[in-house]
């Protein structure tokens, strides 16, 4: 079980801190596709950054939903828990991606969030983007849009664990990995899995063994090149074919 919250640290922004407007992230963050001046005026919903240790929550299921979360620095695995204590992982967030979704409508959070590495967040209070809104009309289309994603994700994830078959599950992780690495500058086809085979199988419905298993079979034939946590893709076109059209 993750840390409570009184493990975070909390940083108090200072009016000349570096917030949205010069984010090397903010063409993937929620303010994606805004205006100068509606940047300008959403970062003031942005008072607050928390950082969260790798294997600490930034978030409980049931806790109340107070805020969203856009990741600068690390990335976070969201997992359900049932009465018995068992895990389901329902998702990897990489920087410029938004924690805490799962709550804005409800008020409640639906899912735990759990540091996969040392993180530190944007926080976004609701009632701060309830204020702003209404002079930035572009923010309520954005939220729309990202709820929207989040929809789609999980109907993605439920269709994927319901009709393709395990080895292009694997493959799709993959490839939807490199695709969103890519997108933040990074190599597409080398790169760390800060998440375990074991979590990868929860989020996509695997045994261990079978994760491991399947690594090593696409070594074997080609596909990868695989150390530890660290991937080489060695042959993405086929690694697309066997996933298929549904890499997330």
């Amino acid at each position: 079980m993750a840390q409570p919250f009184g493990m975070q640290k909390k940083i108090q922004l200072a009016p000349d801190t570096h917030r949205c407007s010069t984010c090397m992230l903010n063409g993937l963050c929620l303010p994606v596709g805004m205006t100068a001046v509606d940047i300008h005026r959403f970062q003031e919903a942005v008072q607050e950054r928390i950082r969260v240790r790798k294997g600490e929550a930034l978030f409980h299921a049931g806790d109340a939903a107070s805020a969203i979360y856009g990741i600068r620095v690390g990335s976070i695995k969201t997992q359900l828990e049932d009465a018995g204590g068992q895990v389901q992982v329902t998702g990897f967030l990489l920087p410029g991606e938004i924690v805490g979704l799962d709550g804005f409508l409800e008020g409640t959070h639906l899912s735990h969030a759990i540091a996969l590495e040392d993180t530190e967040v944007c926080v976004a209070r609701v009632d701060d983007i309830d204020r702003i809104s209404s002079h930035v009309p572009t923010l309520q289309n954005q939220l729309r849009r990202l709820t929207s994603q989040e929809i789609k994700r999980s109907q993605q994830l439920v269709m994927s664990l319901g009709v393709l078959r395990s080895e292009q599950r694997l493959a799709a992780f993959l490839v939807n990995m490199s695709q969103r690495l890519s997108m933040l500058g990074y190599s597409s086809t080398e790169f760390v899995l800060r998440m375990s085979r074991e979590e990868i199988g929860s989020y996509l419905g695997l045994t261990l063994e079978t994760v491991s298993r399947l690594f090593s079979r696409f070594a074997k034939e080609g596909l990868i090149k695989i150390h530890q946590r660290e991937v080489k893709l060695l042959d993405l076109i086929a690694l697309r074919e066997l996933a298929g059209n549904d890499c997330g």
